[in-house]
């Protein structure tokens, strides 16, 4: 069995890693390279770099941002925002990610997931899902950033996308994003029953415990996580310390310790 990942995310918005609550309300938390590199000195397994603007400003994703960012981490590097195409795709790979996060053209063009996948590897193809609680007691899908709400269900779409060539699922839960009040296990579990690709929980994280559910009750793979880790609530090398404490497999490294 592979060890649990831990992974910081930068969310990022005119060059700059900014930080909300549901989506919303963002203020700035730091410089995306310097983040990413204090980051990767604690230990962190993976850095996801989401340009959370681009698909709503009808724009590519940062490339710069990007290549700066994968020049600085030796660590993999998951990038999303603003890919539309296989060339998008291709750019950014180019930029120095190691895989590609796909939401809203994704649900626009689920083709879309199938034609990377030929083209680099489900290994390198991300499926995002923003989900939601919907008026039914379902989790509904959301695009462009959490602006739009799509007809497709989240168990369902998740479903799709593995059998499509996604090799990993970012499975945001919108309700819990910003809040540090714990992942949501029960649709961790769900997409976690419905599809055996990995799974990396994202949205609601404040403790060590939060993960802890995240892995034992959501059965997730890897669990990402940005204020905590932004606001230096905990380190990264002091989580997978708890993590290892409260037997969780994760990576251990002697890593420089960051003021």
């Amino acid at each position: 069995m592979l060890r649990k990942r831990i992974i910081p995310c930068l969310d990022v918005a005119d060059g700059r890693v900014v930080k909300g609550i549901q989506f919303s309300d963002l203020t700035d938390a730091g410089d995306p390279v310097e983040l990413a590199a204090r980051y990767a000195d604690e230990g962190a397994d993976e850095i996801c770099f989401l340009d959370i603007t681009a698909t709503h400003e009808h724009r590519p994703a940062l490339l710069d941002v990007v290549q700066r960012t994968a020049a600085t981490v030796s660590i993999p590097l998951t990038v999303g925002g603003g890919v539309r195409s296989v060339a998008d795709m291709r750019a950014v790979l180019r930029a120095g990610a190691d895989k590609v996060a796909i939401n809203s053209a994704a649900v626009a063009r689920p083709t879309l997931l199938n034609e990377c996948a030929a083209a680099f590897g489900s290994q390198c193809v991300v499926l995002a899902i923003d989900a939601k609680v919907n008026t039914n007691g379902a989790w509904s899908v959301w695009t462009h950033g959490g602006r739009q709400m799509s007809d497709l269900d989240a168990i369902s779409w998740a479903t799709e996308g593995a059998a499509r060539g996604a090799g990993e699922i970012l499975l945001t839960s919108m309700d819990q994003d910003g809040t540090k009040s714990g992942y949501d296990t029960a649709l961790l579990a769900a997409v976690r029953q419905a599809t055996s690709v990995p799974i990396v929980a994202s949205g609601g994280a404040g403790s060590t415990d939060d993960m802890v559910a995240a892995f034992d009750y959501g059965k997730a793979d890897a669990v990402l996580a940005a204020s905590i880790f932004h606001h230096r609530t905990h380190t990264v090398t002091d989580v997978k310390a708890q993590l290892a404490t409260a037997g969780i497999d994760v990576r251990q490294e002697s890593k420089v310790t960051w003021p």
